[in-house]
C-alpha cells in the first residue's frame, strides 16, 4: 500500500522555480522542521526546499490502513514531489534529494527504484540495512504496549552527540517532543518497513553522485554502515562529522548545509551563480550520457579527449547530454527514436551506430528500429534506409 506523504515547504508559502528542487527526508519519530528546520536556514538562497513528513509524524496525520515497504513509501514521496515538480513547469522531472535515517533508505530506494529521477544524493546517518528484524520487532512491541512517549528516554541517548542536549536544550526537546507526539500506529508502520528493508547487494546499481554523511557518534547507525554505501554505490563519496551522533541536520546544521552545498551544487568559495548553473547541468549531462551511452563509451571518448577536443566534449556533455537529455517533456525512449531519424537523415553513420545502441538501453525494440528504418526509405531515401540497415544489423549481431 502506498501511504500518503505530507509536503512542507522550508522555503515559504511560494515555491522557487528559479532555484533547483531539493527534497528532504526525515528520520523515524522526527518532524520535517524539528529535523530539517535550522538546516534549511543555511540553505535558502541556493535551493527551492521541500521536506516531507511520515505517516503519523509532524504535519502527516494520515496512517495507512495496511503496512507499507520501504518501495511503497519511496513512491509516496515520489507523488509529492511529482506535484511540485507539476507547480514548477517541470513535470516528471529531476531532483535532488537528501534523508537522515529512514529518510537516507528512502534515498536508496528512489536511487534505486527511479534512478532517472535523482540527479544527486546526500544520505545522512543511515544505511543500506538498518537494525535487524528482532530490533524492530521488539520496538514495535514496544510502542503497542506504552505509546511512542516510552522510546523518548532511549532516543535522547542515541539521537545526539556529547553534550548536545545541554548546548542546544531547545532543539533537542522539540525533536524529542515531536517523537511523543507521533502516531503509534504511524511510528510501528515505519520500523515494519525498516525491518524488510535491505537493498546492501543492490549499490552498485547506483550511477548518481551520493555523498554518504556519518555521525562520529552514531550508534543507531555508525560510521561504517555509511562507509560501505559510498564504498557500494559506483560514484559515491564518504564524509564524517565529529560530535554528531543520529540526527546530523538538527546537530550540525551549518556543516551539514555546507556539504549539502558542496556534493550538490559543488559550491566552492568566490563561484557564481552561472558557474554553479553550468557545472550542476554539466554534472547532470555526464550522469545521462553514461547511463545511455554506458560508462566504457563515455571513459574512451574522456580519455582521447586533447587540447583541441577536451572543450567540445564538454559542450556536448553540456548542451546535448544536459540541456536537451535531461528535459522532462520526451522520455529517454522517444527521443533515441527522433535521434535515430535525424541521423539516418543526415548520414550522420558512426551517431547512428552509436544510438542504435542508445536506443536498446533506452528500451527500443528491434522491431520498432526495423519500423522507424522502413518509415525513414520513405521521407529520407532508399539509399539512406539501406545503409541504416546494414548498420543496425551490425549492431544488433553484437548484442549478447
Amino acid at each position: 500500500m502506498i501511504p500518503s506523504i505530507t509536503a512542507v515547504r522550508l522555503t515559504g508559502a511560494r515555491h522557487r522555480a528559479d532555484l533547483p528542487l531539493l527534497v528532504l527526508g526525515p528520520s523515524l519519530g522526527t518532524s520535517a522542521n524539528t529535523l530539517w528546520g535550522h538546516c534549511a536556514a543555511h540553505l535558502t538562497d541556493a535551493f527551492d526546499l521541500l521536506a516531507w513528513d511520515l505517516p503519523g509524524h509532524g504535519h502527516n496525520r494520515a496512517v495507512p490502513d495496511e503496512p507499507f515497504t520501504m518501495a511503497e513509501l519511496a513512491e509516496g514521496v515520489l507523488r509529492v514531489v511529482d506535484d511540485v515538480l507539476a507547480e514548477r513547469g517541470e513535470a516528471g522531472g529531476p531532483f535532488l534529494y537528501a534523508g537522515d535515517s529512514v529518510g537516507g533508505a528512502v534515498g536508496l530506494q528512489l536511487l534505486l527504484d527511479r534512478p532517472d529521477r535523482v540527479s544527486a544524493a546526500v544520505l545522512l546517518c543511515t544505511g543500506a540495512k538498518i537494525g535487524d528484524e528482532a530490533m524492530w520487532t521488539g520496538r514495535i512491541a514496544q510502542v503497542g504496549m506504552s505509546g511512542t512517549p516510552v522510546m523518548v528516554a532511549g532516543s535522547a541517548e542515541r539521537w545526539f552527540g556529547p553534550g548536545f542536549l545541554e548546548r542546544s536544550p531547545d532543539v533537542g526537546s522539540a525533536l524529542l517532543h515531536a517523537l511523543s507526539e507521533a502516531d503509534d500506529d504511524g511510528y510501528a508502520q515505519v520500523c515494519a518497513a525498516l525491518a524488510s528493508f535491505d537493498v546492501r547487494d543492490r549499490l552498485a546499481e547506483i550511477g548518481v553522485p551520493v555523498l554518504a554523511v556519518a555521525g562520529a557518534d552514531d550508534v543507531a547507525t555508525p560510521p561504517d554502515l555509511l562507509r560501505a554505501i559510498a564504498d557500494g554505490v559506483r560514484n559515491g563519496s564518504f564524509a564524517e562529522l565529529l560530535g554528531v551522533a543520529h540526527l546530523a541536520p538538527a546537530e550540525a546544521p551549518a556543516e551539514v548545509a555546507a556539504l549539502l552545498r558542496q556534493h550538490l551544487l559543488g559550491e566552492e568559495p568566490g563561484q557564481s551563480r552561472d558557474d554553479l548553473t553550468v557545472r550542476r547541468v554539466r554534472d547532470a549531462g555526464m550522469v545521462v550520457r553514461r547511463e545511455v551511452l554506458g560508462d566504457a563509451h563515455v571513459d574512451r571518448a574522456t580519455a582521447a579527449a586533447t587540447d583541441l577536443t577536451r572543450e567540445f566534449q564538454q559542450f556536448i556533455t553540456e548542451y546535448a547530454w544536459g540541456g536537451i537529455w535531461t528535459r522532462p517533456g520526451l522520455d529517454r525512449r522517444s527521443r533515441s527514436l527522433i535521434t535515430l531519424t535525424a541521423l539516418i537523415a543526415r548520414g550522420h553513420h558512426e551517431e547512428l551506430a552509436m544510438h542504435v545502441r542508445a536506443a536498446r538501453t533506452n528500451g527500443v525494440t528491434v522491431e520498432e528500429i526495423k519500423e522507424l528504418i522502413m518509415q525513414t526509405a520513405i521521407y529520407c531515401g532508399v539509399p539512406d534506409a539501406d545503409t541504416a540497415f546494414r548498420i543496425a544489423q551490425q549492431v544488433l549481431a553484437d548484442e549478447p
